[in-house]
């Protein structure tokens, strides 16, 4: 079996029909054009001293980087004891051995840094000439699910790309009950992970919209079962996706986000990628395509600052 770090050398190649089968619903539609491609913002070239958490990296500079885009299994995934989840440890341990006291290039796309102030960069390890995609390997060994924050969803397609390749697997933390798909005709199972990032499935019944927002029904009674919103903010940025919304009636999604309580339980959708086609990305076990990653981005060098800050 191939070590993460192997896995994560090939990342060169792009399989153009599983970033196909990946693109958000709102891309898939006929009148819609395909998706653009992830493009960074070069940033510097520092080594990594520490890793905090299976998402959190600390520099030689003393600045702490964030994982943006690969979310890392967490002990209050399941309410289990700090330090005691099986999962976090293993991501920690992954996340060590790629990166820990190696040189990395961090670039950005949209929002720099989180409440916390840790930068929220895509990163690469520089290793032996090749630049690995630390957040892809995560993904693509099960150790991670793809998500994105609101102004941070670039790279949406190849993140979820790389999840998908893991989960159809059963790599990682997807061999555990934990982090399986919802169903969506079960709200009281979903209100119990109220709080926490799920994927949940289902056929939308209906499409509503007010003023303010449009609505994927998934029964009749939107008091008390699962629905997902979509803002008006959110369509006014993605006029193509908001026009193929009306089109989804009967038709089986997967929508993935944080879990709230609106009524019954409730996924703010704030990108299109949030939503997918029930099935799609799922490869057959005998196939096995190369990784979809961005390209690395070009003109950093060591303590350089991103370029179009200049």
């Amino acid at each position: 079996m191939w070590s993460l770090c192997a896995m994560a050398g090939m990342w060169w190649a792009v399989i153009i029909g599983l970033v196909a089968l990946l693109a958000p619903l709102g891309v898939l539609a006929e009148e819609t054009k395909p998706p653009p491609p992830c493009t960074l913002e070069p940033g510097p070239i520092r080594t990594v001293t520490r890793v905090i958490d299976g998402e959190t990296l600390i520099l030689d500079d003393g600045k702490a980087v964030r994982l943006i885009g690969a979310l890392a299994p967490r002990a209050r995934d399941a309410d289990a004891a700090q330090g005691a989840w099986p999962p976090e440890a293993d991501t920690i341990k992954a996340l060590s051995d790629l990166v820990l006291a190696k040189r990395v290039k961090l670039a950005f796309a949209g929002r720099r840094s989180d409440r916390y102030g840790r930068e929220l960069a895509q990163v690469f390890v520089i290793d032996q000439g090749r630049e690995d995609w630390v957040q892809g390997a995560l993904l693509r060994g099960g150790h991670s699910r793809a998500y994105g924050l609101p102004e941070s969803f670039s790279c949406a397609r190849e993140l979820i790309a790389n999840e998908s390749y893991a989960r159809s697997r059963r790599l990682g933390l997807w061999q555990n009950g934990v982090y399986r798909t919802l169903s969506a005709d079960r709200p009281g199972e979903i209100m119990k992970r109220r709080g926490k990032y799920e994927r949940v499935a289902g056929r939308i019944l209906s499409v509503g919209r007010t003023k303010s927002s449009t609505y994927l029904n998934f029964s009749n009674d939107w008091r008390s079962d699962f629905t997902a919103r979509i803002d008006k903010k959110v369509l006014a940025a993605n006029p193509e996706f908001d026009r193929s919304l009306d089109a989804l009636a009967n038709t089986s999604v997967v929508v993935r986000g944080w879990i709230e309580r609106r009524n019954g339980p409730l996924i703010d959708i704030a990108d299109p990628s949030q939503l997918e086609a029930a099935g799609d990305g799922i490869p057959s076990p005998t196939d096995a395509p190369k990784e979809t990653r961005p390209a690395p981005p070009e003109g950093a060098e060591p303590s350089a600052v991103n370029l179009k800050s200049l």
